[in-house]
């Protein structure tokens, strides 16, 4: 049974802090899916990971094309990933379901701690995650750095 990781981002934006955690992930063995809800904003991404660092560089493509089930990262806006990931990354509120929290090694949500909606959203993500029985830990980088905030 894996477990739900809760990222309030409150001092750096997405684009700097998902690649740290996707690298991580890689490291561990995991392939990755990264699910939002736009589209747009998958596409964007995409361009962001393109542009980061040549020694930093993780494979990636964009859902949709078809090798979508070679690639270590699938950025995607659907519930069903075509990568078969160890580990499921939502972003912009994208839906997670408990199921999801069971059968993978880790779920993480990554949410924006200075965007109202976004922190409601956790918050009812979290709500429904523990109360299925999911083992949940949320994390934040207010002080600087990230520190273990709760359990459940």
């Amino acid at each position: 049974m894996g477990e739900a990781f809760f990222y309030h981002l409150t001092r750096r934006p997405l684009e700097a802090v998902l690649p740290d955690l996707l690298g991580k992930s890689l490291g561990r063995g995991w392939r990755v899916a990264v699910r939002g809800t736009d589209p747009r904003r998958m596409d964007w991404l995409d361009q962001k990971l393109w542009q980061g660092p040549e020694d930093g560089f993780l494979p990636h493509g964009l859902s949709g094309g078809p090798h979508d089930a070679d690639q270590p990262i699938l950025l995607t806006t659907d519930m069903q990933a075509g990568n078969a990931p160890g580990c499921l990354m939502a972003i912009d509120g994208a839906e997670v379901a408990a199921e999801e929290v069971i059968a993978l090694d880790r779920v993480c949500v990554l949410f924006d701690g200075q965007d109202g909606a976004a922190l409601q959203r956790a918050r009812d993500q979290w709500r429904a995650l523990t109360g299925a029985g999911c083992k949940a830990h949320y994390w934040s980088e207010e002080s600087g750095r990230w520190e273990k905030k709760a359990e459940s």
